[in-house]
């Protein structure tokens, strides 16, 4: 296992743990190295086997021990634990108490691992929160040295906090889901809506061809009935003036029939 990178969060220097017929055997603290300051190496807080029970606070009457300060920092922040080499390594948190000048380093560290990971200023980003995560971690340890009390109602604060951002993460990620999977039926019933409007521009196509092709044929119906009826009224007229002729003829043969019969 890589030995874990380098956090804002103090540690004492890792202790070799001995393997002994199964059992796990602490031995001196070797050469974990400190910084130029002096001071124990950060590293990250890794997982260590999920939530551990918070000892007991005493009664504010009574001394807090030095175990009792380390037994509610392991709990908060619980030792990495690595292997290297074959060898098995544990780190615990550190309870040095903290200086005014520890605080300004580790604002300044703060600043300086922000620039060098390049996190975003604004917006969302995975860099900033875990680096923010990491110096409020090292606030609750550097007050719960001095007040045990306060440092357990930061922890409190900070696991409602992520226990919000948790919730949060879901909701987004829910939110993403559905927003995905209404885009793909607005999608799909696009691609529907396209498909009937190019059937119904085709069934339009197609009426208003069948509707040039009635009006064509109404206007040649209309032509040919118009030249049979002007025919029928010229034949009609022709009738008419040949039965006129006729009457004339017999009328006047008519009248030369009667005349002698009158004188």
């Amino acid at each position: 296992m890589i030995t874990p990178s380098q956090s804002l969060v103090r540690y004492d220097n890792p202790v070799l743990v001995s393997r002994t017929d199964g059992n796990l055997k602490g031995q001196a603290v070797v050469g974990g190295g400190s910084d130029k300051n002096g001071k124990p190496p950060l590293a990250n807080n890794l997982p260590g086997g999920g939530p551990k029970k918070l000892p007991p606070v005493d009664d504010k009457t009574r001394a807090k021990t030095p175990t009792q300060t380390e037994d509610i920092l392991n709990s908060i922040l619980p030792p990495r634990e690595w292997d290297e080499g074959g060898q098995f390594w544990v780190q615990k948190v550190s309870s040095t108490p903290a200086t005014r000048l520890d605080v300004i380093n580790l604002q300044e560290q703060l600043d300086h691992m922000l620039q060098k990971r390049q996190a975003r200023e604004t917006g969302i980003c995975p860099v900033r929160r875990e680096l923010y995560i990491q110096t409020f971690d090292e606030l609750i340890r550097q007050v719960t040295i001095s007040c045990q009390e306060r440092g357990l109602l930061l922890l409190r604060v900070r696991d409602e906090i992520r226990m919000s951002i948790a919730a949060y993460q879901t909701l987004y990620e829910s939110s993403v889901a559905f927003g995905m999977r209404k885009a793909l039926q607005a999608e799909q019933g696009k691609s529907d809506m396209d498909t009937r409007i190019k059937e119904l521009e085709e069934e339009k196509r197609q009426l208003e061809q069948s509707v040039l092709e009635l009006k064509a044929k109404c206007e040649a119906i209309e032509k040919r009935e118009s030249e049979r009826r002007a025919m029928e009224e010229r034949k009609h007229a022709e009738e008419i003036a040949f039965l006129k002729k006729t009457n004339v003829q017999l009328k006047t043969q008519l009248e030369g029939i009667l005349s002698p019969q009158k004188k």
